[in-house]
Parts: structure tokens; sequence; C-alpha cells
């Protein structure tokens, strides 16, 4: 067991930051690099049995048998609807509950934002013929300030 404070702790914090190149590798071949799509070949017994959560930190894995939520983190499980009151969260919950309602929360701020920059589109839209009615143009806006410049720089002799 590798204490919280120890030297192997560090090394294996800091192990993220050192380029992929230059990690021992550790029965992997070198000329296949699958990141993203190796899965563990064997789980030790212990994982397999404990239904115990896990917060992922670089490479190593903290145990943690619950998470308690910030306020906010309440917040976001209430709006995302996991949870009608806020009496009804529990003291701890898991951190899949949480990431689930950050996404959910995520995605429908991302359609508000699609939502709003449609809204401010049509707007502008409106506006813009509108001010054509007017004949506000920037073609006459600017024809008119360069018409005073020259009128200002005329009066100065």
């Amino acid at each position: 067991m590798v204490l919280a404070g120890s030297p192997y702790r560090a090394v294996s914090l800091l192990r993220r930051n050192i380029p992929s190149i230059l990690r021992a590798t550790k029965g992997v071949d070198l000329k296949i690099s699958r990141r993203l799509c190796i899965k563990p070949h064997e789980e030790s017994k212990l994982e397999a049995k404990s239904k115990v959560f896990q917060v992922f930190v670089g490479q190593s894995t903290l145990r943690v048998p619950g998470y308690k939520p910030t306020d906010w983190e309440r917040r976001f499980l209430l709006w995302a609807g996991h949870y009608k009151k806020p009496e009804d969260i529990p003291e701890t919950v898991s951190i899949e509950t949480v990431r689930a309602a950050k996404t959910t929360l995520r995605v429908k701020f991302s359609y508000v934002m699609i939502a709003l920059t449609i809204l401010g589109c049509i707007t502008m839209v409106i506006r813009g013929k509108q001010a054509v009615k007017r004949h506000e143009t920037l073609t006459s806006i600017n024809l008119e300030k360069k018409a005073q410049w020259r009128e200002e720089a005329s009066a100065k002799p």
C-alpha cells in the first residue's frame, strides 16, 4: 500500500508529465501505440469483489467509499433532475452521478446558447431590415461622416 505522503506517490503523480516516448514500457510492443484502446487484461480479485467508487488521479487510483458533493454540485444534481428536493440528496453520492449531472447541464447549457444565438441572429436581421427602410446603411453613414470631416477641415484655415 502506498501512503499519501510517500515518494512513490509523488513519482506517480509526476509520471503524467513525462512524455510518453520517455516512459518505461511494461510488456508493450514499442511499434504499436494504442493508448486509448488498451483494456486491462487482468483485474485483481480484490477489485472485482469490492464495489467501491474510484477516483482517478493521473495513472493511479484512490479508493473512496463515496463522494461528498459541494453546494454547487448539489445544485447541479437538482437542476439536472437527479433529485427532486435538496433534502433528497444523500450525504455521499457516487462520483459518476455528479459527472452525469454535470454532463446533462453542459448539454442543456449548450441548447440554451444555441437558442440565444439563433434569437440574436433573427433580431439582427429584423433590425437590419428596419435600418434599410430608414436608409441607414453603413455606406451612407460613412459618406456623411467623411463629408462632415471635409467641411470641418475646410473651415479651419
